[in-house]
């Protein structure tokens, strides 16, 4: 039985015809895969599954994704950043490429894999987003709390130190000195709201390229009236982000903003404003 495969046209143009054409038979993929968009498990004869090309300047990494998640398609990726994915790629895997990183519970929370950036590591923690509400220059302002499930490190690294804070300084965010302020714009980066539903956090495409999901929900999250509410007068969202165990998973908006404070007295805690888009 053929496997369940996409094969775009410019994933198809990178590696020929007759590669695709095996790929398709089922020649060359695999039965079973980790999604590199959410990191769970995939079956390409049970389920409709992406193809996609990691490409750097000499390397080139096939690797597979639920079809739910993103859609087949070549990501360019530095050669040393693809050069470290591959050294950390495990036998049992046919294919991997890099994964892709006070508001509080009132919009209720929920852990997904997102397609992070290409700057973090294969072995990349999940990452969990709370949304809820937070008071900001007394006005009450929608919010995501994004906070990794482990330590996240860069394609390469051989410490065990968590880069999530640099990278994300790296890729735009600002460290929040003063949580009464409204954190800086991030250009080119949104929150994706679609029929009152959070789907994802889109970041920049490269090279020109259309905005690629940096977080993605596994099934689109419900979120509060309130929460809706607040985002429909204001279309932006405030986007804070600390790294693994500086929030925690609060009950109540409360309890988060009070640990969004600690950690951002602690110097733990990066933000950006980011517009909406959808509805």
């Amino acid at each position: 039985m053929a496997p369940l495969l996409d094969v775009s046209d410019e994933v198809r143009a990178e590696i020929g015809d007759e590669e695709a054409e095996r790929l398709l038979a089922g020649d060359n993929a695999p039965g079973t895969y980790d999604c590199t968009s959410c990191r769970t498990p995939g079956d390409t004869a049970q389920e409709r599954t992406s193809t996609v090309l990691f490409v750097g300047e000499e390397t080139a990494v096939l690797a597979f994704a639920h079809a739910a998640c993103i859609p087949s398609q070549v990501v360019p990726v530095p050669e040393a950043q693809l050069q470290g994915a591959v050294r950390s790629i495990s036998p049992q895997t046919a294919g991997a490429g890099p994964d892709g990183p006070g508001g509080g519970g009132g919009g209720g929370a929920q852990d997904a894999g997102g397609q992070e950036s290409p700057d973090l590591a294969p072995r990349q923690a999940v990452l969990g987003i709370t949304c809820g509400l937070i008071v900001v220059e007394e006005q009450l302002c929608p919010a995501l709390v994004v906070e990794p499930t482990g330590p996240v490190a860069r394609v390469g690294a051989t410490g065990g130190g968590d880069d999530f804070l640099p990278l994300l300084i790296e890729q735009g965010f600002v460290p929040q000195l003063d949580l009464e302020a409204r954190p800086s714009p991030l250009a080119g980066w949104s929150v994706l709201l679609a029929m009152g539903q959070l789907h994802a956090v889109l970041q920049p495409g490269t090279a020109g390229a259309p905005a690629t999901a940096w977080w993605q929900a596994h099934q689109p999250l419900q979120v509060s009236d309130g929460w809706r509410a607040a985002v429909g007068r204001s279309n932006e969202v405030y986007v804070y982000a600390g790294p693994h165990g500086s929030i925690g998973r609060q009950p109540r908006e409360d309890l988060m903003r009070d640990a969004l404070a600690k950690a951002c007295a602690r110097g733990q805690l990066v933000a950006a404003t980011m517009p909406l888009a959808g509805t």
